[in-house]
């Protein structure tokens, strides 16, 4: 029993220094890089006056308080997901086998004649596209109902953007997402491997992630920071630039409900809540008026559950 207690400590406590060097993960070290380069390029194209290291890392943003609820966030979560998620995980392949087994009782096998190669760049693109658009949809839900916006206001409750608040995330939310992940790995892996008539290793579908690669390593974390990286004003009605997203993190109610795509802005833009850059100028971050009430760890994880307890006792 303290066996199990102490590998789950040492466990939770490695995870978020693995997110350096995993990657698989926004903050892996050559995501980082790529990221300091693209600053580097918005830095001189703005012709700012001063040294690029304190354009790159102000203290405000790095040693404030906003950024230690970042901190805190991270390690509590890691735990989260070793104890409430990680075990779950198998049911992703649980769903994927009986999605594959019932496409067979109906339909028996494929007669489709796609190569391994084709089958893996047609399910990397399927789940990119499903992951998005659904991820779009949980955070329009997040948005638009209160019960869950409480909970989602922790993210939004960040004054300064780093890196780090990616991670920034109410254990519940956490929960939510997670579950959605597993849900639309299995079924589109299941539909997959029917097509493929099981000749694909569940090895190679996880590896499959060519489109997240060019993602991540295209300035995904300097969406949570203060650096101003835009894309084409015709791109923008395509992909989620840095900025776009920044803009979703802006103070101004206006803006709370735009951007909520992750990758793909096309989600936004069918819907009508996409704003490109040009469209928004100076940004400060925060929930306006409601910071002082999320300005520590403890407040971020107990506020939502008094929040939603005055909703159901108001009715």
């Amino acid at each position: 029993m303290l066996y199990d207690i102490y590998k789950i400590l040492e466990e939770g406590f490695k995870m978020p220094l693995s997110y350096f060097t995993n990657p698989g993960k926004r903050t892996y070290f050559l995501y980082l890089f790529t990221s300091i380069v693209l600053a580097f390029y918005v830095f001189k194209r703005q012709n700012k006056k001063t040294e690029f290291i304190s354009y790159l890392l102000p203290k405000k943003m790095w040693f404030g308080n906003s950024a230690f609820v970042d901190y805190y966030l991270v390690f509590l979560n890691s735990f989260v997901k070793i104890i409430c998620i990680a075990p779950f995980l198998i049911y992703g392949l649980y769903i994927s086998f009986y999605t594959n087994e019932f496409l067979l009782r109906q339909f028996g096998y494929p007669k489709i004649a796609l190569s391994n190669t084709q089958i893996l760049l047609l399910y990397t693109f399927t789940l990119t596209l499903l992951n998005d658009f659904f991820s779009y949809l949980v955070h329009l839900a997040m948005h638009k109902i209160k019960f869950f916006w409480e909970f989602h206001k922790i993210h939004h409750s960040a004054t300064y953007l780093t890196p780090i608040t990616q991670y920034r995330i109410h254990p519940l939310e956490l929960l939510i997402n997670n579950a959605k992940s597993i849900i639309i790995f299995g079924l589109t892996t299941g539909v997959f491997d029917f097509l493929s008539e099981n000749t694909i290793h569940k090895v190679l579908f996880l590896g499959a992630n060519a489109f997240g690669f060019l993602f991540l390593a295209f300035g995904s974390n300097l969406r949570h920071s203060h650096i101003k990286l835009t894309y084409f004003n015709w791109l923008e009605y395509i992909f989620i630039s840095p900025f776009q997203h920044q803009i979703h993190h802006s103070n101004k109610m206006s803006c709370f409900d735009k951007n909520l795509g992750t990758k793909l802005a096309i989600w936004d833009w069918l819907f009508g809540t996409l704003l490109r850059s040009n469209q928004v100028d100076d940004l400060n971050f925060g929930l306006g008026e409601e910071d002082e009430n999320y300005d520590n760890v403890i407040k971020n994880l107990y506020k939502p559950f008094v929040n939603v307890s005055k909703q159901l006792f108001k009715r």
